[in-house]
């Protein structure tokens, strides 16, 4: 759902050149499942994997910003080429702000997608807010849209290629694939 216009919100989309995700609740549904020994494990969905390669690979860095600290993230970020990690920060507009100072980038350039309500002072600083369709009321009233996937479940690729498509390069993404 766009609460921002399709015209104006590809026009915010196309000024990103960074994509900032909260990890539960966005990157997965954010249940918690542990162990009987306090092992966690988190479920990641290959098509949202996709779609953060294709954004990669398309020149926009890529952070996650997690208020958990989590090995499985750790790993699953390395295993798509993601070094811009940031787990255990319950502050998460003091990281936006460094790293806006450390890459030299406006707020305006930054996209981020959330679903609660640490997400909030970060959605409402950067150019291109977006909640997943089963975030918190509060969070999707505070973002220019919502996914129409919920988290973990296909609402970050929805979000990458809209970038892609603003930049006017979602189209040569498919073409790699079709015969």
């Amino acid at each position: 759902m766009h609460r921002t216009g399709k015209a104006a919100l590809l026009k915010r989309a196309a000024r990103v050149r960074l994509a900032l995700f909260d990890v539960d609740g966005v990157l997965t549904d954010g249940r918690l499942l542990l162990g009987d020994r306090g092992q966690e494990y988190k479920a990641f969905h290959t098509r949202d994997g996709q779609g953060l390669t294709m954004l990669r690979d398309g020149g926009i860095e890529i952070g996650i910003v997690s208020g958990r600290s989590s090995a499985a993230v750790g790993k699953r970020m390395a295993e798509l080429g993601i070094t811009l990690v940031y787990q255990g920060r319950l502050d998460k507009l003091a990281v936006l702000n460094t790293i806006l100072g450390k890459r030299k980038l406006d707020a305006s350039e930054v996209a981020y997608v959330g679903d609660d309500l640490p997400d909030l002072p970060v959605l409402q600083r950067v150019g291109l807010a977006i909640a997943v369709a089963d975030a918190h009321e509060l969070v999707q009233r505070h973002a220019h849209m919502s996914t129409m996937r919920p988290g973990g479940q296909g609402a970050v690729r929805e979000v990458c290629e809209l970038i892609l498509e603003a930049r006017g390069t979602l189209a040569n993404h498919y073409a790699g694939y079709l015969g």
